[in-house]
C-alpha cells in the first residue's frame, strides 16, 4: 500500500514538468515567431520606404527635353530655313504669299536659306510658306514679317506716318483678300492655262516618270477642289467678266496710289511694295505666249505698274534670270568651287576602248573553257587507263 502511494504522485510531478516543459518550448517558439514577423515587417517597411524615396528623386528629376520640333536640326543661328513651293521658269514662286516672304527676306537683307523639302512638308497650320529659325517655326506670311522683323529690328515701314500705315493696311487687305483671289479664280478655271503661263513641267516639279497625260490629270483634279475654296470666298458665284471687272478696279487702285513714284510711299520699298509685287508678279511676269486678259488690261492701262514690277524684281533678284532657268532655290548663296575632273575621253575612243575589253573577256572564257574540256578528257582517259588495268588483273587470276 505504501508503495503505490509513493509511486503516484512522482509520476504526476515528471508529467506536469515534461508539460511545463512543453509549454515554455512554445512560448518561445511563438516568441521567435512573432520576432521573425516583426523583423520581416520592418525589413518590408524600409524596402517600401526605399522605393517610395527612389520615386520621390525620379519625380524631382527634369523632364526628358522635347523632341525638337523643327526639321531642320542641323540650323545655324540667326540663319532664317524657308519652306515654300518650287520655282517656275517664269517666276521664283507661283504663291503669291511665298513670294512675298522671300522678297521681304531679300529687301530686308535676312540671312535665309531655303530647303528643299520636296513639296512634304507644311506647317503646324497646314501653310507654305512657313520659316524656322534658331530651331523654332513660324507660320502665315504676314505673321513671319512681323515676327521676324521685331526680332532682327527690320521694319519697313519705319518711316511711315500713322495715315500712310492705315492707307497700307487697307490696300494690303484688297490685295490679298480680293484681288489675289481674281487670279485664283482664273487659275482654278484655266488649269491647262495656267501649266502653259507658267511653263510648268509636272515631271520636273514632281520628280516622277508618270506620264504627263496622269500628272496633268491629278493637277487639274486638285484644281477643281481648289474651285470649291473659290467659291465658298464668294468671288467664285460670278460671271467671268465681272470677277475679271472686280480686278480691273483694283488694278486701277493701285495704279492711282503708285502714280509716277518709284514705289508706293516714296524712293524706299516699304511692306506694302512687297505684297504688290508679289501678287501683281503672278500676272506681269506670265509668259506671253498665253493669253489672259486681265494681264493684257494691266500691261495698257497700268503700264506703271508694270514697271514697278520690273523695279521690285531688279531690286531683290538680280539673279532672277538665273534662278528661273536652273529652278535653282538657293541661287542667291554662293556656291563652292567646282572640283577638277578629269576630261571625259571622246566618245569614239571609248567605244573603242569597251570592244576591245569586251573582246578580251570573251577570249579568257574561251581559254578558260578550252582548259577546263582538256582537262575533263586527261581524268577521262585516266579513268579508262585504270580501268582498263583492273580488266587486265582480273583476267591474269582467271
Amino acid at each position: 500500500m505504501t508503495t503505490e502511494t509513493e509511486t503516484k504522485p512522482v509520476e504526476q510531478t515528471e508529467e506536469k514538468k515534461e508539460e511545463v516543459k512543453e509549454e515554455v518550448k512554445k512560448e518561445e517558439a511563438e516568441t521567435n515567431n512573432a520576432e521573425e514577423k516583426a523583423d520581416d515587417k520592418a525589413e518590408k517597411a524600409d524596402k517600401e520606404k526605399k522605393e517610395e524615396e527612389k520615386k520621390d528623386v525620379k519625380a524631382k528629376k527634369e523632364p526628358a527635353a522635347p523632341k525638337p520640333a523643327v526639321h531642320k536640326l542641323d540650323f545655324n543661328k540667326d540663319v532664317v530655313y524657308l519652306y515654300q513651293f518650287t520655282r517656275t521658269p517664269v517666276l521664283p514662286s507661283l504663291s503669291p504669299y511665298c513670294l512675298k516672304v522671300e522678297t521681304w527676306l531679300r529687301i530686308a537683307d535676312l540671312k535665309y536659306e531655303n530647303v528643299d523639302h520636296k513639296m512634304k512638308y507644311k506647317s503646324k497650320k497646314g501653310q507654305l510658306p512657313f520659316v524656322e529659325v534658331n530651331g523654332e517655326e513660324i507660320a502665315d506670311s504676314a505673321i513671319i514679317i512681323k515676327e521676324l522683323g521685331t526680332r532682327y529690328n527690320k521694319d519697313l515701314d519705319a518711316s511711315l506716318t500713322a495715315e500712310q500705315r492705315n492707307v497700307a493696311h487697307a490696300t494690303i487687305s484688297m490685295i490679298e483678300n480680293h484681288f489675289a483671289w481674281v487670279v485664283k479664280s482664273w487659275r482654278t478655271k484655266n488649269p491647262a492655262g495656267m501649266l502653259g503661263a507658267y511653263k510648268m513641267n509636272l515631271q520636273q516639279i514632281t520628280e516622277t516618270k508618270w506620264p504627263k497625260p496622269v500628272l496633268e490629270f491629278i493637277f487639274k483634279l486638285k484644281f477643281r477642289r481648289a474651285a470649291k475654296k473659290v467659291r465658298a470666298h464668294g468671288i467664285g458665284v460670278h460671271k467671268p467678266e465681272e470677277i475679271e471687272e472686280f480686278g480691273h478696279n483694283d488694278l486701277m487702285v493701285l495704279s492711282d496710289l503708285l502714280g509716277d513714284k518709284p514705289f508706293f510711299f516714296g524712293d524706299d520699298p516699304n511692306t506694302l511694295d512687297v505684297v504688290a509685287f508679289a501678287n501683281l508678279a503672278q500676272v506681269a511676269f506670265m509668259d506671253k505666249e498665253v493669253s489672259y486678259s486681265l494681264r493684257d488690261w494691266m500691261t495698257e492701262n497700268c503700264a506703271n505698274l508694270v514697271e514697278f514690277c520690273n523695279r521690285v524684281k531688279e531690286l531683290a533678284f538680280p539673279d532672277w534670270e538665273e534662278m528661273c532657268t536652273t529652278l535653282d532655290l538657293n541661287s542667291h548663296l554662293p556656291k563652292p568651287p567646282p572640283t577638277e575632273e578629269k576630261a571625259e575621253e571622246p566618245a569614239t575612243e571609248k567605244e573603242e576602248k569597251t570592244k576591245e575589253e569586251e573582246k578580251k573577256d570573251e577570249k579568257e572564257k574561251d581559254d578558260t573553257e578550252k582548259e577546263k574540256a582538256q582537262k575533263d578528257e586527261k581524268e577521262g582517259e585516266k579513268e579508262d587507263n585504270k580501268k582498263t588495268e583492273e580488266k587486265e588483273k582480273e583476267e591474269e587470276k582467271k
